[in-house]
């Protein structure tokens, strides 16, 4: 037998692999699908989006860098700046990514020792699986926290004894998959208490530009000291298989991510960050099409409240989530399938049971195909 890693055998399949699955057997059943699973959305990128990532294309192929161009940094600092209000310097407090979900899953290797006592990373529960499965293949001890009837996550109600032992706290907002906003009050206490006791905090903002009405804050608007932030351009522009995003902040923690890095030889393209600046340097798309999953999320929330289901007030993101009827949010999943409905199960987004009797629905269908999804739902009820 071959001599693994412990850890990656103690880990289930990825949880959202089953949604595959249940795509699978939809068609062989011969069912219209409609797809409210995997967060991929079927809105077209942006054209002059593809336009600049096809006339970056070089004749001669050459290995792209780890910290990129600067024109992809100087771009992001401009995003930054007109979104949030935040003044960073594109030569030392950024570093682009390919898309967020390994940057998230390769942050704890640059903050956890495998045989420090103090090894344990904190995230809210549920949430993005990386957060932990990053974390448990890096040595460290993952310490979910399950979040309550509001969804909000407060760290600083940790006892001082898990404090003590932190070397890293994630926080997601907006959330996924409850939707709910954290208030900069909030990100302001959690980053007082990270300087206090010199806990790296990094926040997850990658739906940041999608939702209802009011801007989410970010975790830079709070401050700078031991604060890393990850944004994506996979929701915002359409961007999914581009593989797009960043790492910003303080910039001692963007210095020792890029020496990580250059171990790990993961770094964009020069192509696909080409595309990148064109994106992060236009709003007019990315208002587009926040209002289109806005228009998306409306219509589903004004079917599913009609139909008396309890829905997650959760005023961003392009989710929603909401409770099954019968508490069984496995067996509710199944039952939707039947009628050629995919969803996410609350249960396989989190380590502990917050998620357990709740649905996620991702807006990936166009309006059209929310509305045919509606059609045929309601003959279930």
């Amino acid at each position: 037998m071959p001599r693994t890693n412990a850890q990656l055998d103690a880990m289930d399949a990825y949880p959202l692999h089953r949604l595959d699955q249940a795509r699978a057997r939809i068609r062989a059943a011969g069912l219209a699908l409609h797809d409210f699973g995997l967060g991929d959305p079927v809105e077209e990128t942006p054209r002059f989006i593809r336009e600049a990532l096809k006339d970056a294309i070089p004749e001669r192929s050459r290995y792209p860098t780890v910290r990129g161009g600067a024109a992809v940094r100087q771009a992001i600092a401009g995003y930054l700046s007109r979104r949030f209000g935040v003044a960073l310097d594109p030569e030392t407090q950024i570093l682009p990514t390919s898309g967020s979900k390994e940057a998230i899953f390769h942050l704890p290797l640059a903050v956890i020792d495998p045989s420090a006592a103090d090894r344990t990373v904190v995230f809210p529960d549920p949430s993005y699986p990386a957060y932990e499965r990053g974390t448990r293949l890096a040595g460290g001890t993952p310490h979910a926290v399950a979040l309550g009837a509001d969804w909000r996550f407060r760290p600083w109600e940790l006892e001082a004894g898990i404090l003590d032992q932190t070397r890293l706290i994630f926080i997601n907002s907006p959330h996924n998959p409850s939707g709910v906003v954290a208030p900069l009050a909030d990100l302001r206490r959690v980053h007082a208490l990270c300087r206090e006791r010199d806990i790296l905090l990094v926040s997850d903002e990658c739906y940041a530009d999608l939702y209802d009405e009011v801007p989410p804050p970010s975790a830079l608007q709070a401050g700078l000291d031991n604060v890393v932030v990850v944004h994506s351009l996979s929701k915002r522009s359409g961007m999914t298989a581009y593989r797009s995003g960043f790492l910003a902040g303080d910039a001692r923690w963007i210095r020792l991510l890029h020496d990580l890095r250059l171990n790990l030889g993961v770094a964009p393209q020069a192509f696909v960050n080409a595309a990148a600046v064109a994106a992060w340097s236009d709003d007019a798309h990315a208002e587009e099409r926040r209002r289109t999953f806005a228009a998306k999320r409306a219509c589903v929330r004004q079917f599913l409240e009609a139909a008396g289901y309890d829905v997650s007030p959760g005023e961003a993101t392009f989710y929603l989530w909401f409770r099954a009827p019968n508490g069984d949010d496995l067996a509710y999943s199944a039952w939707l399938e039947a009628a050629g409905i995919v969803v996410t199960p609350g249960s396989i987004l989190g380590s502990t049971a917050a998620g357990k009797g709740w649905i996620r629905l991702a807006m990936a269908p166009d309006m059209a195909g929310c509305q045919a999804a509606i059609a045929a739902w309601k003959p279930l009820l």
